[in-house]
């Protein structure tokens, strides 16, 4: 077996906003494997600023598991445990290898392309007319879930863009979702938690920054709005770990990004603990290309989550993969009639 590595560089097709600042391309890596002619990939999707393996070695780190694929994939997880995003990669790229199609990892209904996957619809952050055009683009396209990035701009502004949804919109209408990036200090969170609550919103992402766990708790314990975890979870690698990070937050979502937290093994040990502690949870991807994208949609399909997932990401970019995912209605489905991308194999490999 020989493996290897390509960068690729993501450009947006608009500067995208986040609480953490605007984004305008996207790094993400490949792994290859090739054995008898037949070849395996794998998206380690790091994203600088978050990522816990966001360091300078990464790339050695990339040449290493290239130069000890032999040792398998079990092996060489279990040594990359604090580089979770190729971790993804080797998940991706030795199942891969194994099927028949290289990209179909994961054959099922959704794969054959008789069920889709809901999911929401992503707002980013702007100003306010540009969020309203967002939400218009959304609503016309069928989207009954969206998420909306909060936090960037005026709280008040943002408040008044729920208000007007809700004017025209009832919960039972359009499922709200909003994400703060950990954009709220711990004194006046609550506050700010309880005037979005009027909004009757689904639920809010990681109200503070992570790491705050009694702040954390208190905010879980004492909010009329459900706060799920997302960035908590990244840099948590023990099992023991991840049961304890719950039993002094309890939270009431889980937020699993694959890239983030140690692929498909690690995003399915937060499963196991959150339905043992009764905590829902749904996916999310990271901002990869479509070849990330796609594996984490086929394996999400699997676990038979009915909640809408939060894998609308695939039409950001300028220069992603053409490939057989679409978003119709709200949903995401896969078109065995639409090709990859004409000799992508080969321009990863070259």
């Amino acid at each position: 077996m020989r493996a290897s590595y390509k960068r690729h560089t993501l450009n947006f097709k608009r500067p995208s906003g986040t609480s953490r600042g605007i984004l305008t391309e996207k790094e993400t890596w490949f792994l290859i494997l090739e054995e008898n002619g037949k070849f395996g990939i794998g998206e380690c999707g790091l994203l600088r600023g978050l990522s816990v393996d966001d360091v300078e070695d990464y790339e050695d780190k990339l040449h290493w598991t290239c130069n000890h694929i032999s040792i398998g994939a079990e092996t060489l997880y279990a040594q990359l445990k604090e580089y979770p995003s190729i971790q993804f990669g080797l998940e991706q790229a030795f199942v891969s290898l194994e099927s028949k199609n290289t990209f179909e990892l994961f054959a099922s209904p959704f794969t054959s392309g008789t069920n889709t996957i809901p999911i929401n619809g992503l707002i980013w952050m702007g100003d306010a007319s540009f969020m309203h055009e967002q939400i218009q683009q959304k609503l016309s396209e069928g989207f009954t879930c969206i998420k909306l990035k909060i936090g960037a701009i005026d709280f008040d502004k943002e408040i008044e863009l729920l208000e007007s949804i809700r004017k025209t919109y009832s919960k039972e209408d359009i499922e709200l979702r909003v994400d703060a990036n950990g954009a709220f200090e711990p004194k006046g969170a609550l506050e700010k938690l309880q005037i979005l609550s009027d909004y009757e919103l689904h639920s809010i992402e990681q109200p503070i920054k992570p790491g705050q766990h009694r702040e954390m708790k208190e905010l879980c314990k004492k909010s009329p709005l459900p706060i799920a975890l997302d960035e908590e979870l990244i840099g948590i690698f023990d099992s023991t770990e991840k049961r304890s990070l719950l039993q002094a937050i309890w939270p009431h979502y889980l937020i699993l990004k694959p890239s983030l937290i140690g692929g498909i093994k690690g995003s399915e040990e937060w499963i196991a603990l959150a339905n043992e502690y009764n905590i829902g949870w749904w996916v999310t991807s990271a901002l990869e290309s479509n070849i990330g994208l796609n594996a984490i949609a086929q394996w999400t399909f699997t676990l038979n989550n009915p909640m809408p997932q939060g894998l609308g990401t695939g039409s950001l970019f300028t220069n992603n993969f053409k490939c057989p995912l679409i978003v119709e209605e709200g949903q995401l489905g896969y078109r065995k009639d639409i090709p990859w991308e004409s000799n992508l194999i080969s321009k990863l490999c070259t």
